[in-house]
């Protein structure tokens, strides 16, 4: 937990004594220096929370930050991107993220800082259209969202305004869509958005943060999630951390 702000270090440290599995030990360092990182490991090895917790530990920092005030608000825009190939999955997901991020505003008050409001949303086929409209009037700092849904919003302006300042992108069980069609579009849609990010306020391409269960071979995966652009020959470009804990998990 060695770079992690106080509170979300606490947060984990209570939640979580035995201290961080193998996949969040060797994925941090490379998500946290802003590389494309790929964690591929069994269900229920915490690799989502190691994507998550690096994401809302900048969000932390960046609401507590005295250049920009300080006071714990952050700015009115979205910064991650979390993609899942299942509606179900990415409803779970949502709520998954209330326990730490409630257990962080926690520590806030009990260090005596400015509490950090993060919002999340989830956008699906199923959304109405009510909260959709929501979302673009009040963007969440975390979007829970399809490859199908987040296509749909980089085809409209506002959905396109939203997405301009994400920093971060995570795609779940990357393994279950890296080799059909919906694979195929979703790539395409991940260049769109870096486009789109480049020549927005972030002026750099978001990260971009693979899980995915056991499979192999791992490197097409990592092929997949970077992009054609970062490939040279039969090597993964060397911004792309293969994080590989593709074994069968103690009992």
């Amino acid at each position: 937990m060695e770079g992690f702000h106080p509170t979300v270090r606490r947060w984990f440290e209570a939640r979580f004594p035995e201290g961080p599995t193998a996949p969040q030990r060797r994925g941090w360092p490379a998500i946290r220096s802003g590389r494309h990182t790929l964690i591929a490991a069994p269900t229920g090895s915490g690799k989502t929370l190691a994507a998550f917790l690096a994401a809302i530990d900048e969000l932390v920092r960046l609401g507590l930050d005295p250049a920009a005030g300080g006071r714990g608000t952050l700015p009115n825009e979205t910064r991650v991107v979390y993609v899942s190939p299942l509606k179900a999955l990415g409803n779970d997901i949502a709520k998954n993220l209330a326990e730490p991020l409630a257990g962080i505003r926690n520590e806030l008050t009990r260090m005596g800082l400015p509490d950090v409001e993060i919002r999340t949303a989830v956008r699906t086929g199923d959304t109405p259209p009510a909260e959709r409209q929501a979302h673009l009037r009040n963007p969440p700092h975390l979007y829970v969202t399809t490859p199908e849904s987040l296509y749909i919003l980089l085809t409209t302006r506002r959905g396109r305004e939203m997405l301009e300042t994400v920093r971060t992108v995570i795609v779940d069980e990357i393994h279950a869509v890296a080799d059909d069609k919906r694979g195929s579009h979703l790539a395409l849609t991940l260049e769109r958005l870096e486009d789109l990010v480049v020549h927005g306020p972030a002026g750099r391409p978001p990260v971009r943060i693979g899980l995915s269960a056991t499979v192999r071979p791992i490197e097409e995966v990592a092929r997949f999630l970077v992009g054609a652009p970062r490939v040279s020959g039969d090597e993964v470009a060397r911004d792309c951390v293969v994080v590989d804990e593709g074994h069968v998990r103690e009992m």
